[in-house]
């Protein structure tokens, strides 16, 4: 084990700056806030944290459209508090990663406003440029993601540029090698800096078909999942030709070059695509590639045994010697308190949820609030900041919900998140009963129940590094082995709210495990274990 990469099996905490700790009294969390909570976050026992962009940004999008990758952000500080977060970090033997942003800008970046100007300067083919149809229209029928046409017009060329998220945020032309080298340039100057790894938000979009092919439609039925439903004309087509094309293989291969100069640093990469698990595979294959990749496969609302048996399978089928990354929440998603909850704030039911997260093979992300069990927070229509929410009102409400400032102390102002009288987000109430000082002084909380179940995993290196075999059971009990060279576990998870069975007969038990921190069921005499509500079962076996 001790040969073993940090990054394999290891738990990366998501941090979003904007709503971790506000330091300076504005009501938005910065750079020195994240260091005033570090202690806390390694007490978590987590290895790393990932923290969403915090580079020099108009905020259109919140810091993923970046109009300086090479500089921080004001509303979060200093490049001297960057400097002293790593340093703090490493300290306490917590990992950095960052999120890098490389498919698109800010339409405020330097090389957008020099690009825009004419078809001729030394940047005009550093975006994805191109000519109206000859009706004036659009190039081809692309959508963005956040609504409407992926095209913008640009009266100074009199030519269109893709975006295939807000206009704000124009699509660089990676077919250009120095757009390339441009981009890795950038990636270097962070290694420089000694962070110790990339978060790469939406890999898949690098690229683009340089014939501009028209994406076909997709059929009704096939229309759902990967967070777009019928309320978004997204989902309406399969995206083939405006993301995840070929190229990006090579450009993948290109970074893990780099990064492979600077030992220890990683890239774990966010994956959307027509086959999301296909895609992780292939980009995670070889010593080439991505070191590991997440999906949206366990973002969506889909909960059941067999649903994340199906998912992981698939993913296991085809990965190879690929590494996945598990992730049930982010900054993207309805909170998965409410998302797989259904509505129910019950904190054994997130504990459950956590423990079966850091039983999967593969590293996992989890998203700050997780380890308080976090729901989502009722945003009203006049709080919204998210543009997508902004847009599609009231039928999808946006992101802001799972995106509002943790919750530290339930006895003062803000619930300890800032000193200003208005945060950028509301706090609701329910947090504040779920703050961090009142599951400190709870035993039995779902703060302590994550903090326990990490460190006792850590002498398990089956769970950390172990393969995967699903048994076979009924729903909604999901079980499976996790194997790493001499130890054996088997492990079980009820996702019900009330009890049921699992026959343990087949298996040798050695030793039942108890000491995780969950609740926990046993073995009776009939070789059945009796699962209550949201319990599971872990044992050594032959």
């Amino acid at each position: 084990m001790s040969q073993l990469s940090w990054w394999r099996g290891g738990v990366i905490y998501q941090v979003y700056p904007r709503s971790l700790m506000d330091s300076n009294g504005d009501g938005v969390g910065d750079l020195q806030g994240i260091i005033a909570k570090l202690d806390y976050i390694a007490s978590l026992n987590v290895d790393a944290i990932w923290i969403s962009p915090f580079f020099k940004s108009p905020m259109k999008d919140f810091g993923y459209d970046i109009s300086d990758y090479l500089d921080v952000d004001p509303m979060f500080g200093t490049m001297n508090d960057f400097d002293e977060l790593i340093a703090k970090a490493h300290k306490l033997n917590i990992k950095v990663v960052i999120d890098q942003v490389l498919s698109h800008t800010s339409d405020e970046h330097a090389w957008f406003k020099q690009s825009k100007l004419s078809r001729d300067n030394d940047k005009s083919d550093w975006y994805v440029w191109a000519d109206p149809q000859e009706d004036g229209t659009a190039p081809n029928n692309w959508l963005a993601i956040f609504g409407g046409c992926a095209w913008e017009w640009e009266p100074r060329r009199q030519q269109y540029y893709l975006h295939n998220f807000l206009k704000s945020q124009p699509d660089l032309n990676f077919h250009n090698p120095e757009v390339r080298k441009a981009v890795l340039d950038n990636v270097e100057f962070w290694l420089k800096k000694g962070v110790d790894g990339f978060r790469l938000d939406a890999i898949t979009f690098c690229y683009h078909d340089e014939q501009l092919r028209d994406n076909p439609a997709k059929p009704k039925d096939q229309r759902q999942g990967r967070g777009f439903s019928e309320d978004n004309p997204y989902a309406y087509q399969y995206h083939y030709y405006n993301n995840t094309r070929p190229q990006t293989v090579g450009f993948i291969e290109d970074l893990r070059a780099l990064i492979n100069k600077y030992p220890g640093a990683v890239t774990l990469g966010e994956v959307s695509s027509e086959d999301s698990l296909a895609t992780m595979a292939e980009y995670t294959q070889g010593d080439d590639r991505l070191h590991m990749a997440y999906s949206f496969e366990l973002l969506t609302n889909d909960f059941s045994a067999a649903y994340i048996r199906q998912t992981v399978e698939e993913l296991e089928a085809s990965i190879g010697n690929g590494w996945p990354c598990w992730a049930i929440g982010n900054h993207d998603v309805q909170r998965v308190a409410t998302r797989w909850g259904k509505g129910e704030a019950n904190p054994d039911l997130v504990k459950m949820l956590n423990g079966l997260l850091f039983s999967l093979r593969g590293s996992v992300c989890s998203y700050q609030g997780e380890e308080l069990g976090l729901t989502e927070a009722p945003i009203e229509y006049e709080q919204l900041q998210d543009p997508f929410g902004i847009t599609f009102w009231p039928m999808f409400k946006g992101r802001d919900g799972c995106r509002t400032p943790m919750p530290w102390d339930n006895a003062h102002l803000q619930a300890g998140f800032s000193q200003s009288k208005q945060t950028w987000l509301p706090i609701p109430d329910a947090h504040k009963q779920l703050a961090v000082d009142v599951q400190e002084q709870n035993s039995n909380s779902t703060l302590h129940a994550y903090r326990h179940f990490l460190a006792w995993r850590k002498d398990f290196p089956a769970l950390i590094a172990g393969d995967i075999k699903f048994i076979d059971s009924s729903e909604p009990i999901l079980a499976f082995t996790r194997h790493f060279e001499t130890q054996t576990l088997l492990v079980v998870f009820n996702l019900a709210n009330k009890a049921h069975e699992f026959d343990v007969s087949n298996f040798t038990i050695k030793q039942v495990i108890t000491d995780h921190g969950l609740a926990s069921a046993v073995v009776d005499k009939n070789n059945s274990v009796s699962l209550d509500a949201f319990n599971c079962f872990f044992a050594v076996i032959d």
